[in-house]
């Protein structure tokens, strides 16, 4: 399938490892260029470095007022398509195992810089009558991780914020939509397994394996696969989805609307 989106702009956030990292990846080998983001430029330079005259690079955290600056100033300096919404999660623990601080910190790195983005650049799509905002999130907000209260609790704020957003602007042809990975195959992954770990006394590769096992598909995803769908959801031919939190998860979601 041609997805459109040759010489087509985007934004990715958090594009240095992971899912941003995969998804880049993707948009380049469909011919768009892309504008990516991330605290290391020389990482991203290193990984990016023969799709050079495709991308550009924004180096800084995304906490930071100054990178959401250059992001908006970016977008408004040349036609821009859409943008995705991605970065690392907060630390692992239960409530109890929490205290106001890891609140505050998770706040602006899991949800106030996607609101104060998206805020800024949602006018730009609607003027336009065109754009992809794609916030890619966790199967968390679907079904909570008794270890993961932080990443739990804001990114299913994000996800209340997207559905709000996605219908103000959708007679724009504007599209808002969130993606709610389970267990990949990921640095991020990496934080979980350790906790697990920890708690059942035994190897990362067992307690990995056990992870596993309670996957209907019987193994964590790939990268690569969610990239392919963020690929379709931010092009052309995605133009009737918006406002849905759709899972990738290998079947992990037990409710019905998994």
């Amino acid at each position: 399938m041609d997805l459109k989106l040759t010489d087509q702009r985007f934004v990715v956030c958090g594009a240095s490892s992971g899912f941003g990292e995969a998804i880049a990846r993707q948009l380049l080998q469909e011919g768009a260029h892309v504008v990516l983001v991330a605290r290391r430029g020389d990482l991203l330079r290193d990984k990016f470095s023969h799709f050079e005259n495709k991308t550009e690079i924004i180096e800084g955290s995304l906490i930071y007022g100054e990178t959401l600056d250059k992001i908006e100033e970016s977008v408004l300096a040349k036609e821009t398509h859409g943008i995705v919404f991605n970065a690392g999660g907060p630390p692992t623990g239960t409530p109890l195992e929490t205290n106001m601080d890891d609140w505050d910190a998770a706040w602006k790195l899991v949800m106030r810089w996607k609101v104060d983005l998206a805020i800024r650049l949602a006018p730009y799509f609607r003027d336009k009558a065109y754009g992809r905002m794609l916030f890619i999130e966790s199967q968390s907000v679907k079904q909570p991780l008794p270890s993961l209260s932080l990443s739990n609790s804001f990114r299913a704020g994000v996800v209340g914020f997207a559905k709000s957003l996605a219908l103000e602007v959708a007679k724009s042809g504007v599209t808002v939509n969130v993606l709610a990975p389970g267990s990949h195959e990921t640095p991020a992954i990496e934080r979980v397994i350790e906790k697990n770990k920890a708690s059942l006394k035994i190897s990362f590769e067992e307690t990995k394996k056990k992870m596993e096992e309670n996957i209907p598909v019987g193994r964590m995803g790939k990268a690569e696969e969610i990239a392919s769908l963020s690929a379709w959801l931010l092009s052309p031919h995605a133009g009737y989805v918006t406002g849905q939190t759709i899972s990738h998860d290998g079947g992990s979601i037990k409710g019905l609307f998994g």
